[in-house]
């Protein structure tokens, strides 16, 4: 297993990696829509949450040598179902066909309060 890591993405703040690649996968963990220059969430709602977990998961797969084309499947974790519409807008310009399989779940709370997490697992 080895470990992926890059300072263009927000820090590991616990004990697990930005991602890891096994077998020809690339594993990414929960991406929050912290930005890494600042240590905050950017203004706004889940649009904008949405464009920087999403923005965070390209840092971290460019750093592996990939990009959105590589990602295979995604798990959404949304603070808020009534989000769906607008999370799905903001992902729609960042995977084209096809599309990954996708997961899209509420979930009663997301650590510092995030309305958004998204995951994502990537093959070479």
């Amino acid at each position: 297993m080895k470990q992926i890591d890059t300072k263009n993405a927000p820090a590991a703040i616990g004990p697990y990696s930005q991602a890891v690649e096994a077998n020809g996968f690339v594993y990414l963990s929960g991406q929050l829509p912290v930005d890494p220059v600042t240590g905050a969430f950017p203004e706004g709602g889940v649009k904008e949450q949405a464009r920087q977990s999403l923005a965070n998961v390209g840092a971290i797969l460019s750093e592996a040598g990939l990009d959105y084309s590589n990602v295979v499947k995604t798990t959404v974790f949304l603070a808020d179902m009534s989000d769906f519409a607008d999370m799905n807008e903001v992902y729609a310009q960042f995977f084209s066909k096809p599309y990954p399989a996708r997961s899209a779940v509420a979930v009663k709370a997301l650590p510092k309060g995030a309305l958004i997490e998204i995951e994502v697992i990537a093959a070479r």
